[in-house]
């Protein structure tokens, strides 16, 4: 019988360690919440080792942080092959994995951190360097869906809807969080639902934005993701009360 020898790790081996069992207890419970000695006994080492890689919490929690922005950034990325519909399904799809998982995390990502002590330089730059992190995420976002349209340069009205699309996922993703009470299935469709809706509004304003909305829509299938929304929606049609037409002039 031989027994096993645990090898040991270098500095950035060790330091990406704590930085996965961080994201992970992070993902689960407040930040505020897990201490350094649960960080610790978690990564199988002692707490004044935790100490030698990251100063603080707060720098551990800024490193997690900076993983789970990069992770949910990735979320996003999808080949630009077959009907727009179903590639923003999938990519919402990843999207509402990374929320489930990492519940806790996405929160305090999304809404700018723990609390940090009021005043001072630390603080500051703490909220400045997560503020920075969420706008990284946003961005990157922002270009895929571009990436996915096959725009280089988007219009005034193109990048406000995309950049609305992107807010109103965020913020369905944190309101779902608190309870679930809508299968989530239902809001990943209907989130790409949501963007064919803006889309199709700020056509109304805009040829520029009609032109697209009509090359998008000349490629997808019926029974892709917004051609059941057309189904959808010609199911109300019936019970929708007649505008007189001088009310349409």
């Amino acid at each position: 019988m031989t027994t096993g020898v645990r090898r040991r790790m270098d500095v950035e081996e060790r330091r990406q360690q704590l930085i996965r069992v961080a994201l992970e207890l992070f993902s689960h419970r407040s930040p505020d919440d897990v201490s350094i000695d649960e960080i610790a006994a978690a990564a199988g080492i002692s707490r004044p080792l935790v100490y030698h890689y990251f100063p603080g919490k707060q720098s551990l929690y800024e490193a997690a942080l900076r993983r789970a922005a990069d992770e949910l950034a990735g979320r996003f990325r999808e080949p630009p092959e077959g009907p727009l519909g179903a590639r923003l399904l999938r990519v919402m799809g990843r999207f509402f994995d990374f929320v489930d998982d990492h519940g806790a995390g996405f929160s305090a990502l999304m809404r700018g951190g723990p609390a940090v002590p009021a005043g001072g330089a630390c603080s500051r730059n703490a909220l400045s360097a997560t503020n920075a992190m969420i706008d990284d995420v946003r961005q990157a976002a922002y270009e895929q869906i571009l990436t996915h349209l096959g725009i280089d340069t988007p219009s005034p009205r193109l990048e406000l809807v995309v950049r609305s699309w992107v807010s109103l996922a965020e913020s369905t993703a944190l309101i779902w969080l608190d309870g679930r009470r809508i299968p989530r299935g239902e809001l990943e469709l209907q989130l790409v639902h949501d963007f064919a809706a803006l889309c199709a509004v700020s056509a109304a304003y805009d040829e520029e934005m009609a032109d697209i909305l009509i090359r998008v829509l000349v490629d997808e299938p019926a029974d892709g993701p917004f051609g059941d929304l057309v189904g959808r929606l010609m199911t109300l049609t019936p019970s929708l009360p007649e505008v007189p037409a001088q009310r349409l002039r």
